[in-house]
């Protein structure tokens, strides 16, 4: 993989007839961040890996997804294991917070297993338990709490991370996610809040002259900055 991923924005460009291995995918500023393309058999879908990403390039997504998640009106920001601990902290800063709030992983030896969930997701299938320190309670009691993640792909992790809030007694506002990936998560989220991103890229299908974006499958009804 070229380290020229989401490490600088380029000019846009125009379109050629269909791409091979990355996608320049289009930002809300008009200029382009050249993603790498995931071959999964029937559909292509772009990757991002936040903790990659040059300090210009997260500093402007995580800004965008601020921008975009201020009209949730959050108090505190819950950032998803593990790239969504990447943008976490820098949302919830520029959303004007103090702190946030990390669930992870690991399992401490003060955890609880009531405040914790299995999850899986698109790019780590394998099951595993997420925690939240039942220490950090207090921050989410009677807040307006905002999800924040690097990717949504097919829901699962984020359908994980509401599933534990809802065990903390939490009714999150919203969902913010960095890029929101196709439309394969929406069947299973239907109207469990609503959500922003920073940008939105389609799912790909394969066509004569490489791989072909498919407008249809364009996230719908998610928010932009």
């Amino acid at each position: 993989m070229s380290d020229a991923f989401w490490q600088e924005f380029s000019a846009g460009e125009p379109e050629p007839a269909g791409y091979r291995d990355r996608y320049p995918a289009p930002m809300p500023d008009g200029r382009r961040l050249v993603l790498p393309l995931r071959d999964y058999g029937a559909i292509a879908v772009t990757g991002f890996i936040a903790n990659q990403a040059g300090f210009p390039v997260l500093r402007a997504i995580t800004g965008w997804m601020a921008q975009a998640a201020r009209r949730f009106g959050a108090e505190v920001v819950v950032g998803l294991p593990t790239l969504g601990h990447v943008v976490g902290g820098p949302v919830a800063e520029a959303l004007g917070h103090p702190n946030w709030v990390a669930p992870g992983y690991s399992r401490k030896t003060w955890y609880e297993e009531r405040l914790s969930v299995p999850t899986s997701s698109s790019t780590a299938p394998e099951a595993r338990r997420m925690w939240l320190d039942p220490r950090l309670l207090p921050r989410l009691a009677g807040r307006r709490v905002l999800l924040v993640d690097d990717v949504i792909s097919t829901g699962s992790s984020a359908l994980a991370g509401l599933q534990l809030l809802r065990l903390a007694g939490v009714a999150p506002v919203g969902l913010c996610v960095a890029m929101a990936q196709g439309d394969r998560w929406q069947a299973d989220w239907r109207s469990e809040v609503p959500v922003a991103a920073a940008f939105c890229t389609p799912l790909f299908r394969r066509g004569t002259a490489g791989w072909q974006p498919d407008a249809a499958t364009l996230p719908r009804g998610v928010a932009g900055p």
